[in-house]
């Protein structure tokens, strides 16, 4: 019996040696061809080169100037001091200036502050701006990953933690350690899942706590605020910015690493894009086939 199965053995190897061209390795194997057509790159036209050409004009460093605060800026920094505050800005409007000043005051008045965020990548990087900004002996950091020089006059952390020590002090009676609280993305109130949190900190924070709320996309901002004045018993005050300072372009970027701006001269759709969308629609039916 052990013979006859050798004998198999050796049929099956002689059989499979023999199905392979010759002189191919055993152990060699070979990648597929490719799968798609060769793309063919279409130059550009000299219209849509000037496109790009007016898309990335002006995009750099701007000349340095001494700082100025714009009129927002110093609106909310003086309501601070006997208001709950609301503002609402652009993103690259200067809102972070003003809790930064804000908390450079209270801390100077010997005062505690939190800062909150509701992302940890967001809590760490405002961790560091703040910690080269006041001394990292004055900033501690709380999120689920971090624990940090918890005792600082100044704690940046996420939302959740803040709230969780809210429902800590209402628990022991005791008193929350800060005297001013800033609840940076302020519009994650809305959020369907994590919303509930802003909306718990807001409604436990002590009245004796201020609160300034940053955010660039927060809607009915006057509504927001008569909510929260309602139910912290304070006033409210909502603040504004002007234009978007920074200006925002838009393009898209093709397989072939070309640049075509989303809109065209005249502000509307640039139909040059119409053509990544018929690849893409011939692209699904020849691999549906």
């Amino acid at each position: 019996m052990p013979r006859s199965g050798n004998r198999d053995r050796h049929r099956n190897r002689s059989a499979k040696d023999r199905s392979r061209p010759k002189g191919e390795r055993r152990d060699k194997r070979y990648f597929a061809g490719e799968s798609s057509p060769v793309r063919v790159v279409t130059p550009q036209t000299p219209r849509q080169v000037r496109a790009i050409e007016r898309l990335l004009s002006g995009i750099g460093v701007p000349e340095p100037k001494p700082f100025k605060p714009d009129d927002f800026q110093v609106e909310a920094l003086a309501a601070i001091e006997t208001e709950d505050v609301l503002v609402t800005a652009p993103t690259g409007s200067g809102k972070t200036w003003i809790a930064r000043e804000e908390i450079r005051r209270i801390l100077g008045k010997g005062q505690r502050a939190w800062y909150t965020t509701p992302l940890k990548a967001l809590t760490n990087s405002k961790y560091t701006e703040f910690s080269n900004e006041f001394g990292a002996e004055n900033v501690g950091i709380l999120t689920g990953d971090r624990k940090e020089n918890t005792g600082a006059p100044l704690i940046v952390g996420t939302t959740e933690i803040y709230r969780n020590q809210l429902f800590d002090a209402l628990r022991s009676g005791d008193q929350v350690e800060t005297d001013f609280v800033i609840l940076d993305e302020a519009h994650y109130l809305a959020d369907e899942e994590r919303g509930h949190v802003w909306e718990e900190a807001i409604i436990l924070s002590p009245p004796r706590i201020r609160l300034l709320l940053l955010s660039a996309t927060v809607g009915r901002a006057e509504e927001f605020a008569a909510w929260i004045g309602e139910v912290r018993g304070t006033k409210v005050r909502v603040i504004k910015a002007g234009p978007r300072p920074v200006e925002l372009r838009a393009a898209y970027i093709s397989q072939d690493l070309q640049l075509f701006p989303l809109f065209g001269e005249d502000g509307q759709y640039n139909r040059d894009l119409d053509q990544f969308a018929r690849q893409k629609r011939d692209n699904f039916h020849r691999r549906r086939r």
